[in-house]
């Protein structure tokens, strides 16, 4: 879970860097039981994320898509100043 979460935290922060553009990231990561994390990153930015099919001579645009693979579950919760993207994550075995 570790290693996927790592993955996932760069990704939704690129994401944030890339396409928010303010000068305020927040990580929050919330135990939600025995086997169950969720990682959320907060911006400023009100603009939903949207998972897109990237071409094959593209170098970027598959992010979303490995979060939403590697994710139990994951979504965008809508705040007043802005917006959290979340990561739920289940642990295996």
């Amino acid at each position: 879970m570790a290693e996927d979460g790592a993955l996932i935290v760069s990704e939704l922060v690129a994401n944030a860097v890339q396409h928010a553009r303010r000068e305020s990231i927040r990580v929050v990561i919330d135990r939600l039981g025995a086997a169950r994390v969720r990682v959320g990153v907060a911006d400023f930015s009100r603009a939903r994320p949207v998972k897109r099919e990237a071409d094959d001579d593209e170098e970027g645009g598959r992010g979303l898509r490995l979060v939403a693979a590697l994710a139990a579950d994951w979504g965008t919760d809508e705040r007043r100043w802005g917006k959290i993207v979340w990561v739920d994550l289940e642990g295996r075995g």
